[in-house]
């Protein structure tokens, strides 16, 4: 993999490798089996956070090997069209489906102030399911501002701004395969 550079808007975007396709894929797989593991027996909810968790929410799933697994979604924002987060969290989307009694797994893609899936975990715990977990692809530890149990995570990350797979800067860079560090620089 080598460098994506990219004009946009009288800027140039630079997006460097830091993870690629096949290290996230056998991480991935990892997890999935771990939370099969971990979920045996029971029925579980996957939540996958709108929209930057989508494609390691479909990747996870088809390594979860539980009959009673199902999925459902919920958009939430706080970053906008910004490279950090505002710390402002706005619902934009809910479950289509009652989470009372269910065992919760919420699937999303960086976690690093908190602030998030702090929101999200309060949001939760009033619809009274059995539990409530978090599984994030990427961890900011450095960012945070409130801490928050992330039951499964699959890469503690630097305080670096990053895009692809999910992860996107202004909606774009989503359907890379590897995740990238983002820079900028005038044009």
């Amino acid at each position: 993999m080598r460098e994506l550079v990219t004009p946009y808007n009288g800027r140039i975007e630079k997006i460097r490798p830091m993870l690629d396709a096949d290290t996230i894929q056998a991480r991935v797989k990892e997890l999935g089996a771990q939370i099969s593991r971990d979920y045996a027996g029971r029925e579980l909810v996957l939540v996958a956070v709108l929209k930057g968790s989508v494609i390691f929410c479909a990747d996870l799933m088809r390594h979860i090997d539980l009959p009673g697994l199902s999925c459902d979604f919920l958009g939430l924002s706080s970053y906008g069209s910004r490279t950090v987060s505002s710390g402002v969290v706005r619902l934009t989307s809910d479950v289509s489906c009652s989470v009372v009694d269910k065992d919760i797994l919420i699937v999303e893609d960086i976690v690093d102030t908190g602030l998030t899936m702090q929101y999200l975990l309060e949001n939760m715990a009033t619809r009274r399911p059995a539990s409530v977990k978090i599984c994030t692809l990427l961890h900011k530890p450095a960012n945070e501002q409130v801490h928050v149990p992330l039951d499964y995570i699959g890469f503690t990350i630097a305080n670096e701004f990053v895009v692809g797979y999910g992860l996107d800067y202004d909606e774009r860079y989503r359907q890379l395969p590897y995740i990238g560090t983002m820079s900028f620089e005038d044009a």
